[in-house]
């Protein structure tokens, strides 16, 4: 697994980063329609890092996140990681609940209903992009929500993984409404084997 992950080249790269760029369009359109507000999101990055080095994206070990994690069930089995930096949660949450800015300060259970759902929307649209360049059927499992350290979050997340995935690969999300910047994190955790299998199913296999 982790040859494999790390000897990507920048075509599959690029191969990846167009999947990611398909699944934010189709993310920002579901959310829209959701929030009746025009939302655009951009995929600035893509890349392949350890596990362990997940919570640096964020922030670092010790920021709050608020965390979606889903199974993936299918011919490419893996994992999916949302993290969102807390305040980034509430902003979400007060453009979804139509809150003015910064209305939102703690998650009651109706917002991390809202915060699960946004998972749902986002990994739904990645895995319909990533089934569509593979022409595999993807499903994802019901969510699961977390708030913590983010450090704490993924040691969680490692103990059920156990084996199964050493590196992700993470698509950074940037979400804006009317001026209004959030940004993401996406990461799909691949079984061992399963990136291969996507890799070629794209035609980008060396």
């Amino acid at each position: 697994m982790s040859e494999e992950i790390l000897k990507l080249t920048s075509l599959q790269l690029d191969a990846l980063k167009e999947v990611g760029n398909v699944g934010a369009g189709n993310a920002a359109t579901a959310l829209s329609q959701i929030i009746h507000r025009k939302i655009d999101m951009t995929v600035p990055r893509v890349a392949i890092l350890p596990l362990g080095d997940v919570p640096d994206v964020v922030g670092g070990p010790e920021i709050m996140v608020a965390g979606v994690y889903f199974r993936v069930f299918g011919p490419a089995p893996g994992s999916i990681l949302f993290l969102l930096p807390r305040e980034s949660a509430f902003s979400l949450v007060d453009m979804l609940m139509g809150r003015e800015k910064g209305y939102t300060r703690s998650l009651n259970s109706l917002d991390e209903s809202a915060v699960m759902e946004i998972g749902n929307i986002l990994s739904g649209a990645y895995l319909n992009a990533l089934s569509y360049f593979t022409r595999f059927t993807l499903l994802p499992s019901i969510p699961a929500l977390a708030i913590d350290m983010a450090g704490a979050l993924l040691s969680v997340i490692l103990i059920q993984l156990g084996q199964m995935g050493d590196h992700a690969l993470v698509i950074e999300t940037e979400f804006s409404s009317e001026g209004d910047g959030v940004k993401g994190h996406f990461f799909l955790i691949p079984d061992p084997g399963s990136l291969g299998t996507i890799l070629a199913s794209i035609g980008v296999k060396e």
